[in-house]
């Protein structure tokens, strides 16, 4: 099993993100490219100590963008859409 940082990357603090986060208790992360949502859900229960009750996760296409004269692709990458059981949340922002 890959190691749990390797899983979930990231969150990702979107208009739509927080929009999710207040109306649906879910939470948006960037994850490894190869992960799938078992390992996800096992990853964000073990990190956050949370329950989680749904993943969806989605393959993001990288944008063709050009370099000054030269064209390139970013990456791919993938991100998943994590519901949380009622009463759970995460703080990302959380003083210390």
């Amino acid at each position: 099993m890959a190691e749990l940082h390797d899983i979930i990357l990231r969150p990702l603090v979107t208009e739509k993100s927080e929009r999710l986060q207040a109306l649906e208790n879910t939470y948006v992360f960037e994850v490894g490219y190869t992960v799938n949502k078992l390992q996800v859900k096992e990853a964000v229960e073990e990190l956050f100590g949370v329950t989680v009750t749904g993943v969806r996760t989605v393959r993001m296409r990288g944008k063709i963008k050009r370099f000054g004269r030269f064209h390139g692709k970013r990456s791919n990458w993938k991100k998943a859409y994590v519901a949380l059981a009622e009463g759970d949340s995460l703080d990302f922002f959380q003083a210390s």
